[in-house]
């Protein structure tokens, strides 16, 4: 079955940096664009990083884009998101995705909090 597994989230200072993993397992990575999203509480699901299937086009949000970066490593089912310059408001549970043809999955996520 489809697994993504988020891992690397803490608890860092503003202008700290943090790279979070996400291991897929249960489908053809390679073939698949792979998604980020955070939620803040109280706040609906945001879509912040996107990357092709084969890791040549990637997409950001307004509010990440040029401190956060995206890439994958299809060797090893592996999407990354790198991300620095982090500030309180980067404070949320981030989460990989998948839009497979057989529907959309998640992973459980992981907590980022940025706090001094």
């Amino acid at each position: 079955q489809v697994q993504l597994v988020e891992s690397g989230g803490g608890l860092v200072q503003p202008g700290g940096s943090l790279r979070l993993s996400c291991a897929a397992s249960g489908f053809t990575f390679s073939n698949y664009a792979m998604r980020w999203y955070r939620q803040a509480p109280e706040k609906e699901r945001e879509l912040i990083a996107r990357i092709s299937s084969i890791g040549g086009n990637t997409g950001y949000a307004d509010s990440v884009k040029g401190r956060f970066t995206i890439s994958r490593d299809n060797a090893k089912n592996t999407v990354y998101l790198q991300m620095n310059s982090l500030k309180p408001e980067d404070t949320a549970v981030y989460y990989c995705n998948a839009q497979l043809n057989s529907g959309g999955y998640w992973g459980r996520g992981t907590q980022v909090t940025v706090s001094s």
